[in-house]
């Protein structure tokens, strides 16, 4: 058998171990996948999908053989359900969010493909499906993708910047609000995701159609919380701060007059909740000057939450 290295899945790399456009499927290369479960916990039931047959060569089908026959030798990752289970538990740091439960993701590269193994080790479900791709052609979207995807003004001035697979908020003409997760294209097209279909935009188009709809968009982003507590600066009551809405939620049944109680009880529940000071003041700064300014991402700020200055250019880089 052949020797793999397994490592677990980045949040970039999670990304490509669900089903994509035909755009997307293209562009990675993204040969077929596998989808399987193990029944009672010992069975090994599959059935593979073609995606882009124009890459499932004879030395591809053959490798993928050995692959997975490696990945089900004895205690291997697809083995049993039991062996599946204790690999994931030895690998927390794999573990995410899936669509509807916890999955676990790895990932394996050989010198021409790679595979992204998406786990879920309950039973009653599916509880594998195993992306194949060209590694060059993945390689180079991945690659490309990290600058973010553009949203700006019909005449082209940048509004914000989110990363690949991260969601956006659109206010229609109309009053709705429509919540769309966002996928890299290239440098000018995207292509938007929920409910019942997908949609690709050139950026310049996009902008068009809201002003002609008289909308507009803004970033949900993944790096802020959905919620989260704060004081409110100018009269230091506590406050509830909701991702994507303007304004705050007033806390009548734990607000005081005391201004540094409020601060310790805010401090100590979203410790609790594992937000971050950074993401605190981005989350205020959003809900008071709105979710498209730099303000309103946690990036911009230091661990206690303070604004980070922009690197001034010294005289040498000024020339």
């Amino acid at each position: 058998m052949m020797e793999l290295k397994i490592t677990s899945m980045t949040p970039e790399d999670r990304l490509y171990a669900y089903n994509q456009s035909s755009q997307l499927e293209g562009q990675t290369g993204c040969i077929g996948h596998l989808r399987g479960d193990f029944g009672s916990g010992q069975e090994f039931y599959t059935s593979w999908f073609d995606h882009r047959r124009e890459y499932k060569t004879d030395e591809f089908k053959a490798e993928f053989d050995e692959v997975v026959n490696t990945l089900r030798e004895k205690d291997g990752l697809l083995c049993t359900r039991d062996s599946m289970t204790r690999f994931c538990y030895q690998n927390p740091e794999a573990e995410f969010e899936g669509n509807y439960c916890a999955e676990y993701g790895f990932k394996v590269q050989t010198p021409q493909h790679t595979y992204m193994l998406r786990c879920n080790p309950n039973y009653g479900d599916y509880n594998f499906y195993l992306y194949a791709y060209v590694s060059r052609f993945l390689e180079h979207h991945m690659e490309k993708a990290k600058q973010g995807i553009r949203f700006i003004t019909p005449g082209y001035k940048e509004l914000f910047r989110i990363p690949d697979g991260d969601h956006i908020r659109i206010f229609t003409g109309g009053g709705e609000t429509r919540d769309r997760t966002c996928r890299f294209i290239d440098e000018t097209h995207f292509e938007t995701s929920g409910g019942y279909s997908s949609a690709l935009y050139h950026i310049c188009e996009f902008a068009e159609r809201l002003e002609q709809t008289h909308g507009s968009v803004i970033p949900l982003r993944s790096s802020l919380p959905v919620q989260c507590f704060s004081v409110l600066p100018s009269s230091g009551e506590l406050i509830l701060l909701t991702r994507g809405e303007k304004g705050y939620s007033p806390c009548y049944d734990f607000s005081t007059p005391d201004a540094q109680q409020n601060r310790e009880f805010a401090d100590d529940r979203n410790v609790k909740n594992g937000v971050t000071k950074a993401q605190e003041a981005a989350m205020l700064a959003g809900s008071m000057l709105g979710w498209q300014t730099p303000a309103a991402d946690p990036r911009n700020y230091d661990e206690q939450g303070q604004p980070i200055k922009p690197r001034q250019k010294d005289r040498g880089e000024a020339r």
